[in-house]
């Protein structure tokens, strides 16, 4: 089991994804009710220390330049398994993947065991030089978790699997570090906590359907009057699938996985003895 190597990005989609719901956030500049400059907020991954620190770059040294504010940054605090959404270990689910239609290239079946839950959570933070900068932003993420989110990740494009993950807001933090210093710039932040119940998938394995079965029987006494029998099985389509009016071999050869079908039994006398 170890040592097969796979990589499926299910962490990398959920943190894409995350970040997606805030990139495109704007700011707006209003005077007695008009709009005078709307600003799209940055969004960038890193840790809140990293900002904080190039917050108070010198521009004037010609190494260091300070970020301009408002700011947006998020990024990934922590994996956590999840019991409460475990599934049989053992259930599956497969993909039927299309063929041109014939026999000699049969659709070929995917398999995969259910994915492993998961709680990835994120930190999601607004650094702005006003309250009311801060306001502004904080009020166009909140409204939209009650107290979660749905987004819509397409974890594995082979299996076409897709799957709902909530994002739970857990808490909004609040953290005014200005102490009444001239010499540096304020910067009030508002940190929102979040957890994504996303999912973490194995391997999956590839298999050719089965569209043509054969059983070599022997029949009759050991002794006397010995025969082999082969019996060949093939699927018989109960529908027109290629509707072209009438139920035949054709629509036989394009029977799948799922299609509701019955079989086609030959016989053949090998020999006698």
């Amino acid at each position: 089991m170890l040592g097969t190597q796979f990589y499926n990005q299910a962490v990398r989609k959920t943190v894409i994804s995350f970040g997606t719901l805030f990139n495109n956030i704007e700011l707006k500049k209003t005077v007695d009710g008009q709009v005078l400059e709307v600003e799209k907020v940055p969004l960038a991954y890193g840790p809140k220390q990293k900002f904080l620190y190039r917050l108070q770059g010198n521009p004037t040294d010609g190494k260091k330049v300070a970020i301009t504010l408002p700011r947006l940054y998020f990024e990934m605090t922590g994996i956590d398994y999840d019991p409460s959404r475990k599934t049989p270990a053992t259930q599956k689910y497969k993909a039927i993947i299309p063929d041109s239609g014939s026999e000699e290239n049969a659709k070929e079946v995917r398999t995969q065991y259910v994915p492993v839950p998961y709680n990835i959570s994120f930190e999601v933070g607004v650094i702005a030089k006003s309250q009311d900068d801060g306001l502004q932003i904080l009020e166009q993420i909140l409204p939209f978790f009650q107290p979660s989110f749905n987004m819509s990740i397409k974890f594995i494009p082979d299996m076409n699997e897709t799957r709902d993950v909530a994002v739970v807001l857990n808490n909004v933090d609040f953290d005014d570090d200005w102490e009444d210093d001239f010499s540096t710039r304020r910067s009030i932040t508002y940190s929102m906590q979040f957890t994504a119940k996303s999912y973490i998938y194995g391997p999956y394995s590839k298999a050719s359907v089965i569209r043509k079965s054969k059983i070599i029987e022997t029949i009759g006494d050991t002794a006397v009057n010995k025969r082999q029998v082969e019996l060949t099985y093939t699927p018989k389509a109960k529908t027109d699938i290629n509707q072209d009016g009438q139920v035949d071999a054709a629509d036989d050869l394009l029977v799948t996985a799922d299609d509701d079908f019955g079989f086609n039994e030959g016989m053949n006398f090998l020999w006698t003895v």
